[in-house]
């Protein structure tokens, strides 16, 4: 493989060379930015190629149009736009799960800065016709500034739009996707060879114990998604209670629950959380909701939640976390356009704090990080078995947009970018804590 140090030795060369070569190929550009350290093959429509070419992985740029995305994309957003829109072809990976390509990218690629001359040699090159942006694919969301039409971020009506466009695709794409457990968050792996459906039913069952519920006890399950919860409280005789802005979750939900004659015990509302008027629940549950709440509400969340709890009840919360507490929490790029609008990451840290603060104490907490790299291969995994369904389901560019989250997301929990933590509270009573095991009482 030719290097940017063998074409390019330095950089006052480096302009001379180029405005003698004249117009640069898309290839030679490619490989000005990334300083000659390409771990894959690319191709373009031009002809040109760098990298490897017996390489297993390749990228293909295959129309100007694509040329224009990436030149215009800030971050990952212009990569992604001419993915989805088809201008972009991935190599020796399969759509619905990118994580290798995925991998050698972000563990081997640097892009550079070339100094002011050699840049406007790339722009000359690649024509300022293609610095103009243009419309991104239908499946992008609109920008953070133009959302305020339907309300400020975290207000009723946001939130309701945010979880539709994530949560109601369609419930026949998720089944696929999700398997059986129709489960939408990080599994618990009791062992590493266990199946995701096994490794599901064990978190279902951690937060069981964690939250020390017996037959007779309320519950209530906050962002409850497909009611899996729900459902396995109320097998064991636990008054279940389930709330979710998906219109399309809760009907799926109800449906289960009578399909398993749990109707008795267990019931699954379309509505927004802050809606819930029953108190006295002897425990709450919220997994995956934290992320779309914001972190200047973590205090009225945690008060809300509290409120609806009895004196010594118990409170588990469940969300995907930041490995710091420093970090703006707002998600950008592609995770906010085409998966998550709105969402909010922070450090566990800052999650504690606010609990602490509006006065539940907090007694254990813990990182199932690499779980959900586990959980999200798996999930890959079944995107790939039922990628022909999938795409007649929800479209091509949709099911590349999950093939290519789901990927990115398996390589951040794996390398630690982001993490998950279960933090688990108590509502004190008059006496404090109330009757609390000295020691964490459920299995691991």
């Amino acid at each position: 493989m030719t290097t940017f140090k063998d074409r390019f030795p330095k950089k006052a060369r480096t302009a001379r060379k180029s405005e003698a070569q004249g117009k640069l190929t898309l290839a030679e550009v490619v490989e000005i930015l990334v300083a000659g350290r390409l771990p894959l093959n690319f191709t373009a429509y031009d002809g040109s190629s760098a990298g490897p070419p017996d390489a297993p992985l390749g990228l293909e740029l295959r129309t100007p149009r694509g040329t224009t995305y990436l030149a215009t994309g800030r971050g990952d957003l212009g990569l992604v736009r001419a993915y989805i829109a088809g201008d972009l072809e991935m190599h020796g990976v399969h759509p619905g799960n990118p994580y290798e390509l995925l991998k050698a990218l972000t563990g081997e690629l640097i892009f550079t800065l070339p100094p002011p001359r050699v840049t406007a040699q790339i722009i000359r090159s690649i024509g300022t016709r293609h610095l103009r942006p243009i419309a991104p694919p239908p499946q992008e969301g609109a920008p953070r500034w133009r959302r305020v039409v339907g309300g400020l971020r975290h207000s009723k009506a946001r939130d309701a739009e945010a979880i539709h466009h994530h949560y109601d695709v369609s419930n026949t794409f998720y089944g696929w996707v999700l398997g059986p457990s129709m489960t939408y968050t990080c599994a618990c792996y009791p062992n590493p060879d266990a199946s995701l459906d096994e490794a599901q039913e064990n978190k279902y069952r951690l937060v069981f114990e964690k939250l020390r519920l017996h037959e007779g006890d309320r519950l209530l399950d906050v962002g409850c998604g497909w009611g899996g919860l729900v459902r396995y409280a109320a097998r064991r005789g636990v008054d279940a209670t389930g709330v979710t802005l998906s219109e399309q979750q809760a009907a799926w939900a109800r449906q289960a629950i009578a399909d398993e004659g749990l109707t008795d015990l267990a019931r699954v509302r379309y509505g927004d959380y802050r809606e819930v008027p029953e108190t006295g629940f002897d425990a709450v549950s919220s997994i995956g909701l934290l992320e779309h709440i914001g972190v200047r509400n973590y205090p009225s969340y945690f008060d809300f939640l509290q409120s609806r709890m009895r004196p010594a009840g118990l409170l588990l919360n469940h969300c995907i976390t930041r490995p710091d507490n420093r970090s703006e929490p707002s998600t950008r790029g592609f995770i906010d356009r085409y998966v998550f609008p709105d969402g909010e990451l922070t450090g566990s840290g800052r999650i504690i704090s606010a609990a602490q603060d509006v006065g539940l104490e907090v007694v254990h907490e813990e990182n199932l990080r690499q779980h959900y790299g586990l959980t999200l291969r798996d999930w890959s995994a079944n995107l790939v078995e039922h990628w022909d369904e999938a795409v007649a389901e929800v479209g091509l560019n949709t099911a590349k947009v999950w093939g290519l989250y789901m990927a990115g997301s398996r390589l951040a929990f794996e390398t630690g970018g982001i993490q998950l933590h279960q933090v688990l509270a108590v509502r004190p009573d008059d006496g404090g804590a109330g009757e609390m095991p000295l020691r964490p009482w459920w299995t691991p």
